[in-house]
């Protein structure tokens, strides 16, 4: 019988009171043991501190369980192509939580409580997508988000003009004021590396065409320092204590 989150049979107790009685512990750390995902009904894990579970049911702690400080998180997704920024956050489960994830995060319900999206991407763009809880990083990549550096790989058709390289990197005006600086390269013939400041990411497709090309697909693989190396398309990962952007 599953745990149920409303009144259940008249033996039935909150779960975390019967963490915390068997543990034993306090009721919030019961409650924390129960969100980091330390505590299975009946074989099954749930992260919910308020279901109800009844005697007949059998309620385990994981007898490696340890509980974590209870500190902002910060996760970094992958986000695919035709997908809104604000939709990769529905991506911030277990089943795609990346294997490579070296942080030594145990990742917790309370996590995806009250994140701000970052830097957000267009939707046919893809690649480093940032999601955050803590006032650090929402600061860094808000307030300072003009000095923070973003690096992109723009897929193009078409032949550029003669001075094309030049303009991108330093010239362009938009809105009939100059674009800041940027280091503009070229990867392969159809290929285009850019590193940019104060540059929003959906501006790419604008500036290629005032040079003559086309941009077909867009892909951020850096924000600051903080890199997207082999992270998987639609997987995360979480930004460890020692990383900064």
């Amino acid at each position: 019988m599953p745990p149920s989150s409303g009144a259940g049979a008249g033996d039935a107790q909150r779960l975390a009171k019967v963490v915390a009685a068997l543990v034993p512990c306090s009721r919030r750390e019961a409650e924390q043991y129960i969100a980091q995902g330390w505590v299975s009904v009946d074989g099954q894990c749930v992260d919910a501190p308020q279901v109800r579970v009844t005697t007949s049911q059998r309620v385990q702690i994981d007898p490696q369980a340890r509980l974590q400080a209870v500190v902002p998180a910060t996760f970094l997704v992958h986000k695919p192509a035709g997908m809104e920024t604000e939709s990769a956050m529905d991506l911030l489960g277990e089943s795609a939580h990346w294997s490579g994830d070296a942080s030594g995060i145990r990742r917790s319900k309370a996590h995806q409580v009250g994140l701000k999206t970052l830097l957000p991407l267009p939707v046919q763009a893809s690649g480093l997508c940032v999601f955050s809880q803590d006032f650090r990083v929402v600061r860094k990549l808000t307030e300072d988000a003009a000095f923070v550096e973003q690096e992109l790989v723009a897929e193009v058709k078409g032949t550029i003009a003669p001075d094309g390289l030049a303009r991108l990197g330093h010239g362009l005006l938009r809105d009939g004021r100059p674009l800041p600086p940027a280091r503009v390269s070229w990867q392969s013939e159809t290929r285009l590396r850019f590193a940019t400041k104060g540059i929003a990411p959906e501006w790419t497709a604008w500036m290629c065409a005032q040079v003559g090309l086309e941009l077909s697909a867009l892909r951020r693989i850096r924000i600051g320092r903080i890199a997207m190396a082999g992270l998987p398309l639609g997987q995360w990962r979480y930004l460890p204590e020692g990383e900064r952007f």
